[in-house]
């Protein structure tokens, strides 16, 4: 079993070669720790040292800084020591080697955090907003974790849960009070406060796809018959040559994927095989893999040549990709353009017009992306948007139970009915928050963290 009263230490940096390294301390021993692993130039002991304060001095015979915080003005509120080292591997495994052996040891997985979270700094809403901004891949997503990790959704998920105890406090104290029955007048009002949460919460959840794209973003595939430009898209996206390109139909024999920050949502794109029927073995596995990842796209972007007419390998991949979202674009504009545009209007809405080899179109082509994911209406990130399943889960869950207590209110139930479906709603909330938790939720949520965090 773990011990929370432990004092603990880890890498708070990633590994490898760097200008520094820290190694974080904490716990109720971490200032006479470092009494013993770091000697202060000028000879005071560190546990003398005040809070927020840096020193210059030596661990082992590696010149590094220590950094002081005492409780309770620290990111876990115990007493935190970090040493910034050099960062290479050696010199930071042998600081932390040294902290061990001294009174400390191993923290787990996101065990930083999840003090930080059972003593009080943050609520868990907040603690799973840190891994979501070390996790972020572009500017608006790390806004977004950012945004949570001030408190923006927690605020919002509190303001939920007032109205509901407003609602529930008027039912309990007629609970306590029997001889006093509820008028008509009273159940109308809170009929009308239920809804006004319900449909406040209905409001978070119809924001939730964007915050979920924003954190997870979606997958999208490039494909294409051959030498259609799929390579030379993905290149002038990337702003850089990812893919070879040359006018040799079929030299992408094998799927190639980056991600890709278009508009602030991070686009994880695929370049796939642009062949229809495999002349080998190989060809054939691209061509396998390539169909695996249209079929698991969110989205598809289906490259024509304007240079050329439709073909047999064109019209195929129209049909084959009916059920599925795509954008049309048509590469190539800078050539002679012979493709039929009123063949393809026939089967698809927008059709963008580029030159990926050019550079022109790629800004319009990037705007169709963001307006098939949020309609033309672009997310301010720093708003409280739900980006995480397990909120959305538990906002739904909590909705549920207040439609419950409406329904109850409708059919003049028992108001100890409608208190309790009240008391389930809020619960669900209350997990959100981290008011009810089990070990099991937190080890699921921290064991996902870095060590070190």
């Amino acid at each position: 079993m773990i011990d929370s009263r432990d004092t603990i230490a880890a890498i708070a940096t990633a590994p490898g070669e760097a200008g520094i390294g820290i190694v974080r301390i904490s716990g109720k021993k971490a200032l006479a720790i470092a009494d013993k692993v770091f000697k202060p130039k000028n000879g005071r002991k560190p546990s003398t040292f005040k809070t927020r304060t840096i020193h210059y001095g030596w661990v082992i015979d590696d010149e590094a800084l220590l950094t002081v915080m005492r409780s309770p003005k620290s990111f876990t509120r115990e007493d935190v020591v970090e040493i910034n080292c050099h960062g290479g591997i050696i010199a930071m495994r042998r600081a932390l080697d040294f902290a061990l052996v001294s009174g400390c040891r191993l923290a787990e997985p996101g065990e930083f955090t999840k003090r930080a979270f059972l003593n009080g700094r943050i609520d868990l809403a907040q603690a799973e907003a840190v891994l979501d901004i070390i996790r972020a891949k572009t500017d608006s997503s790390l806004k977004l974790g950012a945004g949570q990790l001030k408190g923006f959704l927690s605020s919002e998920i509190n303001t939920l849960r007032n109205s509901l105890l407003e609602a529930l406090a008027a039912l309990e104290a007629n609970i306590d009070f029997p001889e006093e029955e509820i008028t008509p007048a009273d159940s109308g009002k809170i009929k009308k406060r239920l809804l006004k949460t319900r449909e406040k919460l209905d409001a978070i959840l119809k924001a939730s796809q964007r915050g979920r794209v924003l954190r997870e973003g979606i997958h999208a595939v490039i494909c294409g018959s051959p030498n259609v430009g799929k390579s030379s898209l993905l290149n002038a996206l990337l702003k850089q040559e990812r893919s070879i390109v040359t006018s040799v139909a079929g030299t992408t024999r094998d799927t190639i994927e980056e991600i890709i920050d278009i508009n602030g949502i991070p686009v994880r794109i695929v370049d796939t095989a642009g062949i229809i029927e495999p002349r080998d073995l190989v060809e054939k596995k691209a061509v396998s893999r390539s169909r695996r990842y249209i079929n698991m796209a969110d989205i598809v972007i289906l490259v024509f040549d304007a240079s050329r007419k439709l073909n047999s390998q064109d019209k195929a991949l129209i049909l084959k990709l009916k059920s599925k979202p795509v954008i049309a674009v048509i590469n190539k504009i800078d050539l002679k353009q012979r493709i039929e545009k009123d063949k393809l209007a026939g089967y698809f809405k927008n059709i963008i017009f580029i030159s990926a080899r050019r550079l022109k179109g790629i800004d319009l082509f990037e705007k169709a992306i963001t307006d098939f994911i949020y309609g033309n209406s672009l997310i301010i990130p720093e708003h409280a948007l739900v980006s995480n399943m397990r909120h959305i889960e538990a906002l739904k869950e909590s909705g549920k139970f207040i439609d419950s207590a409406l329904k109850a209110i409708d059919k003049d139930l028992d108001i100890e009915l409608v208190s309790q479906d009240i008391k389930d709603a809020l619960g669900f909330l209350d997990d959100i928050l981290g008011k009810r938790f089990s070990e099991k939720l937190l080890d699921k949520i921290f064991n996902e963290f870095c060590i070190g965090k």
